[in-house]
């Protein structure tokens, strides 16, 4: 997903924070009738009161939220792989959603469901405090031009709003393949407050749970790096 936190304005004509730029691709057949049919039972719609989890999924169990899953392949893996586990999937690209929508149907997941909206609102909005388990951003948009380091999804005000949707040893796995971007999010968690580095500090290996997707297979052959950051909450 291209993520970002650029300055819209808002309509009382105050900068709001969001959470991506809107780069939309060209929906297939497929996906349109994904959106047309499998919505209504498998997507949230954006309303400004916080859910329910519990009721959402029917079972009181651990919620992971993925922001940007792009085409949903490895968050629909996930979700089959680990079935005691619930997940919440941002994205705001329509392509991406329908496609993880035929891959809940061809899957036959009931733990997933998706969000196509700004993340910054549903997290703020819908999603409530000390609620999730798990947050996951992977890959997002390095934005590697200095000029645009200032769109980066993962900053200081972003971080803090997860902080408090996270339960007490909540997680928050943050993953790229851009070095700078690397060591930017790294900077940025270790002056977080509120959490603790699971790998005492610096880097950690990648988990089990986080599925190889066919581009880092690829960039792994060709010698390229993939950084996985991975902070939990804790109160020193």
């Amino acid at each position: 997903m291209n993520n970002s936190l650029p300055f819209t304005p808002s309509a009382d004509g105050h900068r709001r924070v969001r959470s991506f730029v809107r780069r939309e691709g060209r929906l297939t057949t497929g996906q349109q009738r994904a959106l047309d049919d499998l919505w209504p039972r498998w997507g949230l719609a954006f309303t400004p009161q916080p859910l329910d989890l519990p009721a959402l999924f029917g079972r009181q169990a651990p919620v992971t939220l993925e922001i940007g899953f792009g085409n949903g392949e490895s968050l629909a893996r996930m979700a089959a792989e680990d079935p005691e586990r619930d997940f919440i999937g941002v994205e705001v690209h329509r392509p991406g959603v329908g496609h993880l929508l035929q891959q809940i149907q061809a899957l036959q997941l009931s733990n997933l469901r998706v969000a196509c909206h700004d993340a910054v609102e549903v997290l703020t909005l819908q999603i409530p405090e000390e609620s999730l388990d798990r947050i996951q951003i992977y890959f997002p948009d390095p934005w590697p031009k200095k000029r645009h380091h200032k769109r980066r999804l993962v900053q200081p005000a972003l971080v803090a709003l997860l902080r408090s949707r996270l339960r007490a040893g909540g997680v928050l796995h943050l993953a790229t393949d851009w070095e700078p971007y690397a060591e930017h999010m790294l900077t940025v968690m270790n002056q977080a407050a509120g959490f603790c580095n699971l790998a005492g500090e610096g880097f950690s290996p990648r988990p089990e749970y986080r599925p190889l997707t066919k581009f880092e297979q690829r960039g792994q052959r060709l010698g390229h790096g993939v950084w996985d950051i991975l902070f939990a909450t804790c109160t020193t």
